[in-house]
């Protein structure tokens, strides 16, 4: 199948944009279905507030269950379940 340049509209910031043979047969290779929606610029400011949003994390205090010390985990304590600190959490994952 023959690819052609196509010109799309970024869903962001409305500017067109030129989707390559190349990256359309890249797209193809890689089992993606769907045409980007938005132009070059746009992918690469969303990918970096999405890591900057990750690096941002929502971290809680907890007190280790095993060995007492104080430490902070990524995830909401429900009360249910014993929480570790990371050493004591390491040390049962390598038994």
């Amino acid at each position: 199948m023959a690819f052609q340049d196509q010109t799309l509209v970024c869903r962001d910031c409305g500017k067109e944009f030129v989707w390559t043979a190349s990256e359309q047969e890249f797209y193809k290779q890689k089992g993606f279905e769907n045409a980007p929606v938005r132009c070059p610029e746009c992918r690469t400011l969303k990918k970096s507030r999405m890591d900057e949003d990750r690096g941002q994390r929502q971290m809680y205090e907890i007190t280790c269950a095993e060995c007492g010390k104080k430490d902070t985990v990524p995830f909401k304590p429900s009360g249910d379940r014993p929480v570790l600190c990371r050493d004591c959490f390491r040390k049962k994952q390598n038994r």
